[in-house]
């Protein structure tokens, strides 16, 4: 009888310990479900980013959160030749630009990565692609020519016959940050708020920062590449008094 008891116990015990390892197992996939799941919506749909800089103040300023587009797609296909003609960006758009060195993450990196900013709030990362993720607003398109007058762009658009400010073109309501520059700079520096006419090419956009003073942009980096913006702009949604697009 004592033999028979022991026998169902262990029996039983072993029994319940596949069910539990086959119980953890299921939450183990759902986990890495979720996760590539998560990592594929913010990677090829959606993302949220946080403005770590005052480079676009007045209108937006550090601490803000927005909820972005994706453009990874986009520049998939772009990079494959079936991007659609139809640009997926108007002038005055706001961008996260991605000006990090090509390099290549395996799959398993980018899921962890993915997880691992998902549960910080986008505040850790396994890459230091981080501290290259700009955020600009798109100033001109491809077959645009454009200038700089005293920070202020004026725009020909590509085929037009005149030339209009940014804020005519774009047809959005911005404000600047115009600054007071050294009486000694000249025309020569990036920064000087004024620019000779360029003229875009194909699959070329120009971007800047609404702070026109010394501050990253296509004044120092030149047009960037469309592949290189990462996402649009769709609205920020903290603080709450300023939700909204921006």
């Amino acid at each position: 009888m004592a033999l028979s008891f022991f026998n169902k116990s262990v029996k039983f015990s072993y029994a319940e310990q596949k069910s539990q390892r086959h119980r953890l197992l299921r939450v183990l996939l759902w986990i890495l479900a979720f996760l590539v799941f998560y990592n594929a919506v913010s990677s090829f749909f959606f993302s949220v980013r946080v403005l770590e800089n005052d480079t676009m103040r007045p209108g937006l300023r550090p601490g803000d959160r927005f909820v972005l587009s994706s453009f990874s797609l986009y520049s998939l296909l772009d990079r494959c030749g079936l991007a659609s003609a139809n640009l997926p960006l108007k002038r005055g758009d706001i961008v996260l630009a991605d000006m990090a060195p090509e390099e290549k993450n395996g799959i398993v990196a980018g899921i962890l990565d993915g997880a691992l900013r998902f549960f910080t709030a986008q505040r850790v990362s396994l890459t230091n692609r981080e501290e290259y993720f700009y955020i600009k607003r798109v100033i001109g398109l491809p077959g645009d020519e454009i200038s700089m007058t005293n920070f202020v762009i004026r725009i020909r658009p590509g085929g037009g016959l005149y030339t209009l400010t940014e804020y005519e073109v774009s047809g959005q309501d911005y404000v600047l940050d115009i600054p007071q520059i050294p009486a000694l700079w000249d025309d020569s520096i990036p920064f000087s708020g004024n620019m000779d006419r360029i003229i875009l090419g194909e699959g070329e956009c120009f971007v800047l920062s609404d702070d026109r003073s010394n501050t990253n942009d296509s004044r120092t980096w030149g047009p960037i590449p469309l592949r290189n913006v990462a996402g649009k702009v769709l609205f920020r949604y903290w603080p709450p008094n300023r939700l909204g697009r921006p």
